[in-house]
């Protein structure tokens, strides 16, 4: 039996259970990194138009235009250009997450990971479902929330999971930074994967993040070796209902990864490969729900007096007692945030909540300022 750890939302629910909140208000949940606004009309439309295609079954490789789609959305982004056996189209990216690992561990023995801490917590559930050692490497304020492994570390490592831009602290890395990982990742021969799921919520476009991709060509990798990164559309289109990701890099890797997938059965409807497709190549719609975002950043500025991040969607406010703080919240204001401590292990994310900033303008001020009040009071208690 797999020993799996209780997932954050759970955890929150228990957190809360006989905590009764303030009818006064309308619950506002802060809690999930889901965007909340309309996925677009010409997303929608192209779904409701390929329905005719619901009759045949996917190939576990994806299409073609599927993969050009891909291809072009890395070309324009990154300036990187990749090749039909170096990506490979995904069922979203959690499943990736979850089965990659226990694809690349099977059979090897003290089979080790290292990822971020605090983290998404598919990453400890592969851990634990490939049987693997846990190297945990904490992000805190003292660090800058910049991952690190020492030499011995990395020697033992097999895999190493970074997440840039980061859930939950929303921190960046520098090109340079980056490119000392494929460097190490070549050196003590350990597979390297970025998940930058949050790549394209960015607000700067001169500190707009860079992907492990470019990384690997300024290291001379041209490729990718020992590097892949994972990459979504549900964040940048506000479409995670289409399940619609990649995992893109080294093709020797990918080439043995594409086998074990056709026995996954995680191939993506054709409907949803044909919409997904349209979605990639559009970037439009994609700078209207930046500005968004950004603007949901200047409001918490505002009101809150916290700094605008390089990118995502999340605020990581610390606090005093979280949990405490968490309960008092949705007491009082009916509010529900993400208590930090439920998303690290060790004490890491202790005082700290997690805020979804993922509502329009309008209900994102409103819900703050009743934020900054409680705040305000708390912090005098």
């Amino acid at each position: 039996m797999y020993n799996f750890e209780k997932y954050p939302f759970e955890r929150l629910n228990e957190l809360l259970k006989d905590v009764t909140p303030n009818s006064k208000y309308e619950l506002s949940s802060l809690t999930i990194g889901e965007p909340q606004f309309s996925t677009p009309d010409f997303i929608q439309n192209e779904l409701k138009n390929s329905s005719e295609f619901l009759n045949k079954y996917p190939k576990s490789s994806g299409e073609n235009y599927l993969k050009e789609a891909m291809r072009n959305f890395i070309s324009k982004r990154f300036s990187v250009e990749i090749q039909n056996e170096e990506i490979i189209p995904t069922f979203g990216t959690r499943e990736v997450l979850f089965n990659f690992p226990q694809f690349l561990l099977f059979g090897k023995e003290n089979a080790t990971i290292a990822y971020p801490n605090p983290f998404y917590q598919i990453y400890e559930g592969a851990a634990i479902a490939s049987n693997a050692k846990t190297i945990h490497m904490d992000m805190t304020k003292a660090n800058n929330f910049l991952v690190s492994l020492s030499p011995s570390q990395m020697q033992d490592a097999d895999l190493v999971i970074l997440n840039y831009p980061s859930n939950p602290t929303s921190a960046t890395i520098s090109k340079e930074e980056l490119v000392k990982w494929v460097e190490n990742a070549i050196k003590y021969d350990f597979v390297l994967i970025n998940d930058e799921c949050y790549s394209e919520l960015y607000f700067d476009e001169n500190t707009k993040p860079i992907s492990l991709l470019e990384a690997c060509m300024e290291a001379g990798n041209k490729t990718f070796k020992n590097c892949l990164v994972l990459n979504s559309i549900s964040k940048r289109s506000s479409a995670p209902g289409l399940r619609s990701g990649f995992i893109a890099g080294d093709k020797d890797i990918l080439k043995d990864y594409m086998k074990y997938r056709t026995y996954v059965g995680c191939a993506l409807p054709l409907p949803l490969q044909k919409t997904a497709a349209l979605a990639w190549n559009d970037e439009n719609h994609v700078e209207d729900f930046r500005k968004i975002y950004k603007e949901n950043f200047v409001i918490a500025q505002n009101i809150l007096g916290t700094d605008i991040p390089q990118a995502t969607f999340y605020l990581w406010l610390e606090v005093e007692d979280e949990l405490k703080f968490t309960q008092e919240l949705y007491r009082e204001e009916n509010i529900k945030v993400l208590p930090g401590s439920f998303l690290g292990r060790n004490g890491i994310g202790k005082n700290y909540i997690r805020i979804a900033l993922v509502e329009n303008n309008e209900k994102t001020k409103k819900v703050l300022t009743r934020l900054n009040e409680f705040m305000t009071r708390y912090t005098a208690q």
